[in-house]
């Protein structure tokens, strides 16, 4: 089961799309506080729609406590427009933390200097960034490709 982790998530309906990825890919969503929306907006739910009951969701009130959860930090992918290698060049395995910045600014300095892996998503020098719930649809779709021919 691959883990998606979603740091100070600001759009209710990106975040409620990308639960229903997750319950769809059967992938475990983690959220760290703080967000820019209610957990019950009704966003999230029209979003999610009638399948975030059905959603394996963690909430942790801040980064320190989400990285004590982690078995194996070298195994956490931090998705960045800023990184240089594509996610395409990653050899996904099941557990993977792959770890998603807030829509408006991405993931710190401060918070990608913690771990190694950085990737990037290919795209037209035309645009600064994906949307976030298609940035994770890519990757999610990728890992999960990888790890059922390893089947």
């Amino acid at each position: 089961m691959l883990n998606v982790v979603l740091v100070e998530p600001e759009i209710p309906n990106n975040t409620g799309n990308i639960g229903r990825l997750c319950v769809g890919t059967e992938s475990r969503l983690h959220l760290i506080h703080p967000f820019g929306f209610v957990i019950n907006d009704k966003n999230l739910k029209r979003s999610g729609l009638d399948y975030w009951v059905h959603l394996d969701v963690t909430e942790y009130q801040n980064i320190e406590e989400w990285i004590q959860q982690i078995p194996d930090q070298s195994r956490v992918f931090l998705m960045s427009s800023n990184a240089e290698k594509s996610y395409l060049e990653t050899e996904f395995l099941d557990g993977d933390w792959l770890v998603f910045g807030k829509e408006s600014v991405g993931l710190s300095k401060e918070f990608m200097a913690r771990f190694e892996n950085h990737l990037t998503i290919p795209m037209s020098p035309l645009i600064r960034s994906f949307n976030i719930a298609n940035s994770v649809a890519f990757v999610v779709g990728e890992a999960k490709r990888q790890i059922e021919l390893k089947k």
